[in-house]
């Protein structure tokens, strides 16, 4: 990754997934930009950014084309061009992840269906002006955009949305030599994770079952995103590349556990 240039989306803490991206892309030489939301969560990336020897720090509201402009106008200047842009953004009103499916707000659906879904177009779309030679872009997904996942509801739409944009966008920026993908961990320890009614139960039970009898760990996620901004990705684009012990392989829990 040395003298290859990004964005990282959606860092929120050091245990966050987007940060152990980072981490992993810096220890291989990339540098750095980070986004953030609001004063509070600027304070949190702040220090993490200093860590990894950046001091590139833009606040972006996904909701907001305006800040969105900002943003990479700000890139532009500085750098001119990125190699690859990491969106590890999602959002959902928690209260809503916990009864039943069908009784989604529009509000909400909305909401969620545009943070987390719209939000990579719309990065996508200005990411791809500054890649006149071709990169990179990853988005974050969850196997609850396929399967009945309990406390995930409207999220599993979203990333199933999410999903299919990858294809798309992909086929649509594949001309240029940009190519797009999705890494989809299992259950994490995050702060979006916390969020997810039943997240301990969730973490315990794909442990205890999946072939590795381990979730994935920060480590393992950023090498995997390594290898996608990488050249060694070079002809990977339009996946959905799993990273949670093998747990999506199974039809039922292992014998020990039923």
């Amino acid at each position: 990754m040395t003298g290859k240039r990004g964005l990282v989306m959606g860092v929120a803490n050091d245990r966050s997934i987007a940060w152990g991206i980072a981490s992993a892309l810096h220890a291989e030489g990339a540098e750095l930009a980070f986004s953030y939301q609001g004063e509070a969560f600027g304070k949190r990336v702040e220090p993490l950014a200093a860590s990894v020897g950046s001091d590139f720090l833009v606040d972006v509201d996904v909701m907001d084309d305006d800040s969105l402009d900002a943003a990479f106008a700000a890139l532009k200047a500085r750098w001119g061009t990125i190699d690859f842009l990491v969106h590890a953004i999602a959002y959902s009103d928690k209260t809503e992840l916990t009864g039943r499916f069908i009784n989604t707000s529009r509000e909400n659906f909305r909401n969620s269906l545009t943070i987390s879904c719209y939000s990579f177009i719309d990065v996508a779309r200005r990411a791809s002006e500054l890649m006149p030679d071709g990169g990179s872009l990853i988005t974050l997904t969850y196997q609850g955009s396929n399967r009945v996942t309990p406390f995930y509801n409207v999220m599993g739409v979203a990333k199933a949305a999410l999903e299919s944009s990858v294809r798309y966008l992909a086929n649509d920026l594949g001309p240029q030599a940009i190519r797009v993908n999705a890494i989809s961990p299992g259950p994490m320890k995050t702060l979006a994770g916390a969020a997810i009614g039943g997240a301990r139960k969730t973490f315990k039970t794909t442990e205890a079952n999946a072939p590795l009898r381990a979730n994935a760990t920060l480590e393992a996620i950023g090498g995997t995103a390594v290898y996608l901004c990488s050249d060694y990705g070079g002809c990977t684009t339009g996946e959905i590349v799993i990273v949670d012990g093998g747990y999506h392989v199974l039809g039922m829990m292992q014998p020990e556990n039923m």
